[in-house]
Formats: C-alpha cells, structure tokens, sequence
C-alpha cells in the first residue's frame, strides 16, 4: 500500500472510531546522547560526505513544514522564561524595550521545514520525521509534547524557505489557525495537514527519529484525494506532472 493509500485508510480509521479520547499531553524528556563510532586522527571515514549528500539528493522528496504551539498554550510557559530568579532579562524579554503586546520570543509557535517525513503505521496511525540532534527548534516541539505536519502545495515553496532559516520569526504574516486536536498552527494553503502527539524518540546518528500518534487528519480540498505537492530534488524545488 502506498502513502497515499495509508492516508486514505487512516482517514477512514479516524472518522469511524468516535469513541476515541485524546491521552493527556506531556512534554518529551531530551534523550542522552548515544555512544557514536568516531573516526579516529588518521583513520579514513568509510563514506565521503560530500558524496553521501549527493546520491542521497537523487531521491526526490516531499516538503513538510513541522509545527508545535507555543508553551502558553499547552500549559508548559514558565513566567519566569527560565531565569534564575532575580536576575536581569535577557535581549527580547517585555522589559527589554520590545514594543507592548509582542510576545516573547519563547512564546511563539514553533516550526522548521522538515523533508525527512513518512508514514510509519496504519494500526495504530503513526508517523516519523527526522530532525537534527543542533536544531534550536527541536527542544520546544519536544516540550510541547505534540506537533502537526504540514504537507506544503506546490506554490509554497517560498514558505518553505521562510521556515527552513534559524532565528526569524518565522511565522511573522504567515496565516494558520489551531489544528483541532493539538492546537498546533495549521499553516493556510498546506496541501494536507497531519495533527499529532509525540508518541516515541530514537537516536538516530546526528539525527533523532520521532514518532507521531495521528488525532487527526485531512486534506486541503475534502472534494479531492490530494492537492499538487511542493518537491524537493538535487537543492531545487518543483513540481509533479503526471505522465
């Protein structure tokens, strides 16, 4: 069976199971990193990475942009942004000169551009992404204990670099509302969107490896199956023709 056909069934497997509670949310704990083979001074690494980066660019993508809701609105903020009490804000905090009514910047919703998405399992409904064990992005997803996968259309590709750069307010002017389970931001315009709860995290090399639990799930367009995905091959962007 296909993605496309994994989706459909795990629509189908939502719809029909009303009786279904969402478990309550809690914040993932930071795994401890593994013991990882090192190449030692001298000894020659068995895959050039350059190398490595270019045949793996032969495999085309989809692009996803991965999203969480800020800590206020899952119960995890912390007022005193963690600062040990009684010392001076940090650059950015309300009483640093940021103009009155902006939120802090550890009060937004979270999100990165993501390529290594997948399905994982139909029953129970579950999906995995990969995101770097450096990404500053990865500690408040974790923290929120839930995220939703949006899958980006084939004119988003200027979102996706939006979300693919380190430090902007990367959802400054970008349109969403709360995916219905998580809350998480549920971008406009997405081809499809994939609510979930951080079900497990594995190491994975350089990489972690987290599974989602699916709540909930749809497509832009309820009339059709799929809408034209945004592709991702040898660093370009482009689209699917059918042939």
């Amino acid at each position: 069976m296909g993605h496309a056909g994994m989706a459909a069934a795990a629509v189908r497997y939502l719809r029909s199971d009303r009786t279904r509670t969402a478990a309550p949310v809690r914040p993932v704990e930071a795994l401890p990193r593994p013991e990882l083979r090192c190449v030692r001074e001298g000894e020659r690494a068995p895959v050039d990475q350059a190398e490595f980066r270019r045949v793996l660019g032969s495999f085309a993508t989809g692009v996803t942009v991965i999203t969480a809701p800020p800590p206020s609105a899952t119960g995890q903020d912390d007022p005193t942004h963690g600062r040990p009490v009684g010392s001076r804000p940090a650059e950015g905090h309300p009483t640093d000169g940021r103009p009155t009514g902006s939120p802090p910047p550890d009060d937004r919703p979270a999100g990165f551009a993501c390529q290594s998405f997948s399905s994982l399992s139909l029953d129970p409904p579950l999906v995995v992404f990969m995101v770097g064990r450096t990404s500053t992005t990865w500690p408040r997803i974790a923290r929120a204990g839930v995220f939703c996968v949006n899958v980006l259309g084939a004119d988003q590709g200027e979102l996706c670099r939006r979300f693919a750069v380190s430090g902007a307010d990367k959802f400054a002017g970008v349109a969403h509302d709360p995916a219905p389970v998580t809350g998480s931001p549920r971008l406009a315009g997405a081809a499809a969107w994939i609510d979930c709860a951080i079900h497990a995290v594995h190491p994975g090399g350089d990489h972690l490896i987290v599974v989602g639990r699916v709540e909930a799930l749809g497509t832009a367009d309820a009339d059709e199956a799929s809408s034209a995905p945004l592709l991702f091959h040898r660093g370009r962007f482009g689209g699917f023709t059918t042939g």
